[in-house]
């Protein structure tokens, strides 16, 4: 807690508990909403990092959604205070680049806490040491115990059942 003075009155600034999440969320699902719901538990502010378009090209081929609509659903969600774009650069190479954190994000929000869902675990989070370089204490299995649904699954079981010409749209990113 500061204080400072204002006039002849001392006046008390109470620093808000800052809770960071991170992930595609892409599809969001109700892990997500478990996710950030009882992520916001553990502080005054929720901030989710939301790994944007480029990251997911990379790592996952390509989005379903957009970075832009993914943001603003997750923003219209009463447990989420704030939402910020990651920085990953378009021109990140998952091959030739040992960081594929929100490191550089979290360095600069420099939350309370780092909380993770039930499918992270401290040996396999590229932000543990930064987090414990930085202080920042990490959570892990939030949002009502493991992992209950993953986006990645829905996606596949999704192109499943659409039918043949609609599947090569989607792939091509024709069909939106």
């Amino acid at each position: 807690m500061k204080t400072s003075k204002k006039g002849n009155k001392k006046v008390k600034k109470i620093k808000k508990k800052v809770v960071a999440v991170s992930g595609g969320f892409d599809p969001l699902h109700i892990g997500h909403i478990r996710l950030f719901q009882e992520a916001k538990k553990l502080g005054d502010e929720l901030v989710v990092i939301l790994n944007n378009d480029h990251w997911l090209r990379k790592k996952k081929g390509s989005e379903f959604m957009v970075e832009e609509e993914r943001k603003e659903i997750i923003e219209a969600l009463q447990c989420v205070d704030r939402v910020i774009v990651s920085s990953h650069s378009k021109n990140i190479n998952f091959k030739n680049v040992t960081d594929k954190s929100v490191c550089d994000d979290l360095a600069k929000i420099k939350p309370h806490i780092f909380a993770n869902g039930g499918d992270r675990f401290a040996d396999d989070i590229p932000e543990f040491k930064l987090c414990n370089k930085l202080g920042i204490n990490m959570v892990f299995n939030v949002g009502h115990g493991g992992k209950v649904r993953s986006s990645s699954e829905l996606l596949k079981n999704y192109t499943k059942k659409i039918n043949p010409s609609s599947r090569a749209k989607l792939a091509t990113g024709q069909e939106r």
